[in-house]
């Protein structure tokens, strides 16, 4: 499990391969991504079935991963979408890999 609560960064979350993206940013990811998972929040992931955690970055401040999501947001879907596929080609669920992780040291 990730140990750090206090874990900032910015995510993207799908339904399926290339399917709806959301971007997000918290400053608890674990239980964040869970909370997307469980469906706990009402609004756009939760309608979509967004659980499928494709894409995060780890930054060292809240202010830089504010700035970070809302740049991504302005992105065309295209850019969005070759940023996911350069690291995960094939939109795996990431949340396996993270559940049993616990981060360096920050990075951005």
């Amino acid at each position: 499990m990730v140990t750090s609560q206090s874990f900032i960064a910015v995510y993207m979350m799908a339904d399926r391969y290339r399917g709806t993206i959301y971007i997000g940013v918290t400053s608890t990811f674990l239980s964040r991504i869970v909370k997307h998972r469980e469906g706990v929040f009402p609004g756009f992931t939760r309608r979509h079935g967004l659980t499928r955690l494709v894409w995060y970055e780890p930054r060292e401040r809240m202010i830089g991963a504010i700035q970070r999501e809302k740049s991504l947001k302005r992105w065309p879907r295209q850019w969005k979408i070759n940023l996911i596929e350069r690291d995960n080609p094939r939109w795996d669920d990431l949340y396996p890999q993270i559940a049993d992780w616990v981060p360096g040291p920050r990075l951005v």
